[in-house]
């Protein structure tokens, strides 16, 4: 028996929490409602996102795993209230961005969430959701590595329309990454290594080549990202980190002719090239969130200027390169962020399918993004539509 109280979801929580609403009267409304409930599973799942985006991480992980253990399967009804597809979605345990964001890429649209969370002690049960489409959402993470075995060995045995196969998702690991589309054409992507401890500390004794940049495993968001100019930095950085494990690269300077550093991020689907945004950094480690770009009037007309000329400007110029990402990744949706090299290359820092794309942005700040995030999703829920379009009866 399911919860009778429905998931809101975690797009409208986030939404919530945005716009300054007490969020501490809706984690006690949905306490108040798990308490009354002898399935609360639903109240629980919201309740985790709530303290997710108050950064109590203990909590969410705490509150998630008991919503978890009363069921691993929640639905998320459209807001239209009509369903043209039924999406599984394949997750594992975390938080928002563990997996594919698919709440924010399917804003608005007619399809309808079923919510399976797999991993250790989280089987696939005997029958799957009503679906007419399954996608996996599992981010890759060597954590997640387990996860995406089972779906594939599972899906083996099913004659299932996937959208992204979990034997796909591994690849998107830093240095697997690196050696797969390293030798695409018009692409620099500078060989990524794994280290240990150990392995880190030994570059301070061999002819390593600086400046590099190294990062933990599992590391997202710039947690942990710095740029070693010489070996003298290595040992202050392992007093500081926890990790046993990194990812060691060669630093490309990508700075523009004016001084400063551009990032895109850009979204493949179907191999086809989206614009998602474009942030502008005095400093080398460009984050969105930290570039300063609701706070500059000519850096949002650059952003908006580059989505308005995108299909015949960046997307004309590195059309080989994003097509070899794509012929060999073979995911039908990743998400990569990028620069331009001095000689007109495309540096690749991250291809990911779980990168945040969304519409989230103050509509009266960044009046440009809404209509381009907008055709994003379109695209999106049109890869959907044509896919499931293969199966001959719903499951």
């Amino acid at each position: 028996m399911e919860d009778d109280q429905r998931l809101i979801g975690c797009l409208p929580l986030f939404r919530m929490e945005k716009a300054g609403t007490d969020m501490t009267a809706v984690a006690s409304g949905l306490l108040d409602q798990a308490k009354g409930n002898v399935n609360a599973a639903n109240s629980l799942m919201d309740l985790s996102w709530i303290f997710t985006f108050k950064g109590q991480c203990d909590m969410a992980q705490s509150t998630q795993a008991l919503a978890l253990r009363l069921q691993q399967h929640y639905t998320l009804q459209p807001q239209g209230g009509r369903v043209g597809l039924r999406l599984l979605a394949l997750m594992a345990p975390g938080d928002y961005l563990d997996n594919t964001p698919l709440e924010f890429l399917l804003e608005g649209s007619d399809v309808q969430l079923e919510l399976l969370f797999l991993g250790p002690g989280l089987p696939f049960p005997d029958s799957l959701p009503a679906h007419d489409l399954i996608f996996t959402a599992v981010r890759e993470s060597d954590e997640n590595l387990p996860t995406l075995e089972l779906i594939e060995s599972y899906l083996a045995r099913c004659p299932e329309m996937v959208v992204n196969r979990p034997s796909r998702i591994p690849l998107l690991a830093r240095d697997r990454a690196s050696t797969l589309l390293g030798s695409s054409p018009g692409l620099a992507m500078p060989p990524t290594v794994r280290v240990d401890r150990l392995g880190l500390q030994r570059l301070s004794s061999e002819e390593a080549e600086f400046p590099l940049i190294a990062r933990p495993v599992g590391a997202h968001r710039g947690q942990g990202l710095l740029k070693l100019e010489d070996a003298s930095g290595l040992d202050e950085y392992l007093r500081a980190s926890t990790a046993s494990e990194f990812y060691i690269s060669k630093y490309v300077d990508y700075r523009s002719p004016d001084g400063l550093f551009r990032k895109y991020r850009i979204v493949l689907i179907d191999g086809h090239p989206f614009a998602s945004h474009l942030a502008i950094s005095e400093h080398w480690m460009v984050n969105y969130i930290n570039s300063g770009m609701e706070k500059s009037a000519w850096k949002r007309a650059e952003e908006a200027n580059f989505m308005a000329q995108f299909d015949e400007g960046f997307a004309r110029r590195h059309a080989a390169a994003l097509s070899a990402i794509h012929d060999r990744l073979r995911l039908d949706y990743v998400v990569l962020d990028c620069a331009e090299t001095g000689d007109g290359q495309l540096l690749l820092f991250e291809a990911d399918s779980a990168a945040m794309v969304h519409a989230n942005d103050p509509v009266d700040v960044f009046p440009y993004k809404q209509p381009q995030m907008q055709n994003v999703f379109s695209a999106f829920r049109g890869l959907l539509g044509r896919s499931a379009c293969d199966h001959a009866e719903p499951v």
